[in-house]
């Protein structure tokens, strides 16, 4: 950042001295320039201004009454010398901006200067500072006084010397000069010192010298408050003339400017502007801010600006300046302008006909010349050279320095004239259109009879096929041989509204201004140009040709310029958008709604000026001459603002702004003094925007919500011409990240978030797991109620088909008994099976006595045929039951019974049993089921490996007592029966526990503790 401030202020003093800057144009009168005034009385300054210098980076300085002001020609900020340190006491009486881009301020008890953000005072320079110099070897001088005795002092690289203290300069030093011999000259109210180079040497002079200048002719001009302008010559103060001023005058400032025209300021008068002979004086009257002039200065580009008791003014060169009544002319209205052969300029004004040729102004009226009327309205030239006017309600020609009336033409206002080499000349009047040869009337045709409406304004000759273009109301019509040929209304294309102004191209092309746009006609087709393609506004007043083909358009909204490649590629294409330059009230344009009702409105002399009517005058613009600001404006950041807070503008580091900015603002400025509000900026924050935020003349930016990163800030601005200082102005900031914003914790974040991710997964995962294995829980179940259920039951029923069957056809009645017994149990059977698939889930027991079901179940099987042994018979069976019978869950119960039915059928059917018995207890922590039997038992192998291959009671068991929570221990031997015991815990079975009740959840994984 330092490295840019240096390069900058490097930049600044290559173009202070540049010969690019422009400068005021010395042929044009103060009140020609552009005129700006900053006043106390409006609160722009608090305080009269004493001093004004400009640092090589841009800034205006201005010394004050009450401190030390910057201004960037928007607004003035009062400086603060760092913490801890001050200026001399007292008002700001002096400044200077030297060579190495050191300020000097002077106050009214000392000196100090300012360079790169450090304060030095001069403790050997007490007392008032007045004038301030620099002279060629780099020497600063200093003028003043202590304790009423005039000082100089220089201060140069050998130190600090000061003289006077012998009462030579008498009590003050007054002024500093250093003429182009190198000369240094000191005003003193003692005299006239020349200082050096040889020993000083004294010129007495009648008063106190307040202000010192070089002459045009190399002499010494001195300004003294009560004897006015002297010069020296021959060591004697002579008489300086000023051309048109009266004394009194009391002159206390002089300031030369760069292109030779010298300033005087004054006390009680305004200021005097001597150029090429001419002296003007522009006062409080006139606009300026005050009387007493207190400064003068010019900046580096060529704008004079005036410290005076009531504010500041700024005078600046226009590329559109314009002629009115303190240049000659005899009105300030002027109606019509014609631009002659011989390079004269002839303007209609309500006082006269006025001739203006190099420079010089002359006026006719009636009384001197001959002309009809002082009123003139409209003006031409003929093929003759001759200035034929409408004057009042007549027409009059200028020839041999008078005014001849044509006497044949009808009274009547006369709106534009045109005419040819044969001597025809067409006029517009209110009623008709008159035809006159050599000064006589041929024809007269009222308007009605062409069947247009209104009476054309703009009336133009048809050089390539004769007859005439005219613009009515709303429509251009063509005229030739006493009638309209063809014409064109905004229906056919044409702009709306009244058409202003024609202009014919040589290849027969014509151009029609209107208050719709700009027409062109050509061929029978017609394109208009409107905003819609790149026009400020559609009001377009006249249309005008430069030398150099490009297009003038005097419009609503300001004086727009097209360049010809642009209009040749709109002509192409009509939807085009054409790039334009627009001049506008800054630039010395005045806008209008309506053109002057008289022609012609627009003139081009030979010199290629154009000259037109703003109603207050008459304005010109050279093309060729156009003014044009080369400098880049430097570009400043002045202000940073986070959140409420002010900070620093870093030098070379980065600013670090704490977490959790949320509002950022920051005020930027560009320095370009000649029309500050035509700067253009554009800026971007590279880690935010890719591309340029172009924001007009805005001098602030605004960020919210930043993300924690680092930034850099970048602003660019183009000066009044539109020359881009791309280099601009930058810095680089950070914004620290709040512990949520940093990279652990979103690392953390992603982490927390994948393994959520992974959790979800799983239980995802396991959910589809959960479902398979009910789904296949629920198949194993089917099966198992098929066994226990239809198998069993059918089988049953084949032991009794087979019974039967056995008996015939021996025992025939016995053997019918127990086909229908077989036929009774199928119907169980089915009914039982249609009972197991459409009610999988429901009780097989209606009523909740366990006891009961199974004492059922053993005496329904001891009736089986199955059950019958041929030497023992069926055999016994009874149920115990322990403990008070409590209420199970019906799936529960289910599941127990189930259990129960295959582990009696088993000891029925394959056991050879005598006796079997079942064992209910209900105890509080558990329940248990035994079925035992004294039957001829298993191999404890079989029984190991979860039953014979294709069978599935013992295995179907287990799993039944598992997926209840329960434990099924089997204990068998060959010869020594079997026992079946079922071990659920009472949590389970009872659906409670001693001071709590267990959710599913919690008890399915308790059961599976047991398994």
């Amino acid at each position: 950042m330092r490295m840019e401030r240096r390069a900058a202020i490097a930049f600044g003093i290559v173009l202070a001295w540049c010969p690019c800057a422009s400068a005021l144009n010395p042929s044009l009168d103060v009140n020609q320039y552009a005129h700006t005034a900053w006043t106390v009385r409006e609160g722009f300054f608090k305080a009269t201004i004493t001093s004004i210098a400009q640092t090589p980076d841009g800034y205006l300085w201005l010394g004050t009454e009450f401190g030390l002001l910057r201004f960037d020609g928007v607004r003035s900020v009062p400086w603060q010398p760092p913490a801890g340190e001050h200026l001399p006491g007292g008002p700001v009486r002096s400044l200077l901006a030297s060579r190495d881009g050191r300020l000097w301020i002077g106050t009214t008890e000392g000196l100090a200067s300012w360079k790169d953000g450090k304060l030095t005072r001069y403790p050997e320079i007490a007392g008032q500072v007045r004038p301030l110099l620099e002279d060629r070897e780099g020497t600063v001088w200093a003028g003043g006084f202590v304790s009423s005795t005039g000082r100089l002092c220089a201060i140069g690289s050998s130190g600090t010397h000061c003289y006077g203290d012998d009462g030579s300069f008498g009590r003050e030093v007054i002024s500093l000069y250093e003429d182009s011999q190198g000369y240094l000259w000191a005003g003193a109210v003692s005299g006239l010192w020349r200082w050096k180079p040889g020993p000083p040497k004294l010129y007495p002079m009648p008063d106190p010298v307040s202000a010192l200048m070089e002459g045009d002719d190399g002499a010494l001009v001195i300004a003294m408050r009560d004897s006015g302008i002297r010069q020296l010559i021959d060591g004697k103060a002579e008489t300086y003339l000023l051309p048109g001023i009266a004394p009194p005058l009391k002159p206390i400032r002089l300031f030369r400017d760069r292109d030779g025209g010298l300033w005087i300021g004054t006390v009680g008068r305004g200021m005097l502007h001597m150029h090429r002979g001419r002296t003007d004086l522009f006062a409080r009257s006139d606009g300026l801010s005050g009387d007493l002039i207190q400064g003068l200065f010019e900046d580096r580009e060529g704008n004079i600006w005036v410290a005076t008791t009531g504010g500041l003014d700024r005078f600046r060169d226009l590329a559109v300046p314009t002629i009115s009544v303190k240049q000659g002319l005899s009105n300030a209205f002027v109606s019509s302008v014609l631009g002659a052969r011989d390079g004269s300029v002839w303007l209609g004004t309500s006082d006269g006909l006025n001739r203006w040729h190099d420079g010089q102004i002359t006026t006719y009226r009636k009384r001197n010349s001959g002309l009809p009327d002082d009123s003139v309205d409209s003006i031409f030239e003929d093929y003759r050279g001759r200035i034929c006017v409408a004057a009042g309600r007549s027409v009059a020609c200028f020839e041999n320095g008078r005014f001849t009336s044509a006497s044949e033409v009808p009274a009547g206002r006369v709106y534009s004239m045109a005419g040819d080499k044969a001597g025809n000349l067409w006029l517009s009047q209110d009623q008709n259109l008159l035809h006159l040869l050599d000064g006589a009337v041929v024809e007269r045709i009222p308007w009605a009879r062409l069947g247009q409406q209104g009476n054309p304004r703009a009336l133009i000759l048809d050089p390539r096929q004769g007859g005439l273009w005219l613009g009515f109301g709303s429509s251009v019509a063509y005229f030739r041989d006493s009638q309209v040929r063809t014409s064109y209304a905004d229906a056919d294309g044409l702009g709306k509204g009244r058409v202003t102004g024609l202009q014919l191209d040589p290849d027969g092309t014509l151009w029609a201004a209107t208050e719709g746009g700009l027409s062109r006609v050509k061929n029978g087709r017609i394109a208009t140009l409107t905003s819609r393609n790149g026009l400020p506004c559609d009001t377009v007043h006249w249309v005008m040709e430069d030398d150099d083909h490009s297009f003038w358009l005097y419009t609503g909204c300001g004086l727009v310029r097209i360049a010809r490649p642009e209009l040749d590629g709109w002509v192409t294409d009509p939807k085009r958008t054409i790039q334009t330059t627009v001049f506008d009230n800054s630039d010395g344009v005045s806008s209008h709604s309506l053109p002057t009702t008289y022609g012609p409105h627009v003139a081009r002399t030979s010199d290629g000026k154009i000259w037109f009517l703003p109603l207050d005058g008459v304005s010109v613009i050279d093309p060729r001459h156009l003014p044009n600001n080369k400098i880049p404006p430097p570009v400043h950041i002045e202000q940073i603002i986070a959140d409420d807070k002010a900070h620093d503008i870093p030098s070379g580091l980065r600013l670090r702004l704490p977490p959790l900015s949320r509002h950022l603002e920051i005020g930027y400025t560009a320095l370009s003094l000649v029309a500050p509000e035509k700067i253009l900026f554009r800026f971007k924050l590279e880690g935010l925007d890719r591309d340029w935020q172009d924001v007009g003349n805005r001098r602030r930016a605004y960020f919210t919500n930043l993300s924690p990163g680092n930034y850099r800030f970048r602003v660019a601005a183009s000066n009044n011409s539109g020359v881009w200082n791309e280099a601009g102005a930058s810095f680089d900031f950070s914004i620290a990240p709040a512990y949520y914003q940093t990279a652990w914790f979103r690392a953390s974040g992603v982490a927390a978030f994948l393994l959520l991710l992974w959790a979800l997964h799983r239980f995802r995962f396991h959910q589809i797991a959960q479902q398979f294995n009910a789904r296949l829980d629920e198949r194993t179940r089917i099966a198992r109620e098929l066994h226990d259920t239809l198998l069993q039951s059918f089988h049953g029923v084949m032991f009794r088909f087979q019974a039967a069957r056995n008996m015939l056809p021996g025992r025939t009645e016995e053997a019918i008994e127990a086909l229908d017994e077989a036929l009774e149990r199928t119907e169980d059977a089915i009914a039982e099976g249609r009972d197991a698939i459409h009610d999988l889930r429901s009780s097989t027991i209606v009523t909740n006595e366990l006891a009961q079901a199974v004492t059922a179940l053993g005496f329904e099987m001891s009736h089986e045929p199955s059950s019958q042994d041929s030497a023992n018979g069926s055999a016994r069976f009874h149920v115990v039951v322990k403990g008070p019978p409590r209420d199970l869950p019906p799936i529960l119960r289910d599941e127990i019974y189930t259990i129960a039915r295959e582990a009696i059928r088993n000891a029925f059917r394959h056991a050879q049993a005598r006796n079997i018995e079942a064992d209910i207890t209900y105890d509080e922590s558990s329940f248990q089921l035994r079925i035992r039997d004294d039957g001829k038992g298993t191999d404890p192998g079989i029984v190991a490996e979860q039953g014979r291959a294709g069978h599935y009671g013992v295995s179907g068991m287990r799993e039944r007592a598992n997926r209840i929570g329960g434990k099924l221990d089997v204990w068998t031997a060959t010869g020594a029966g079997t026992e079946i015991d079922l071990s659920i815990p009472g949590s389970i079975a009872y659906g409670t526990s001693p001071g709590r009740t267990i959710p599913g959840l919690f008890r399915k994984k308790a059961a599976r503790t047991h398994d």
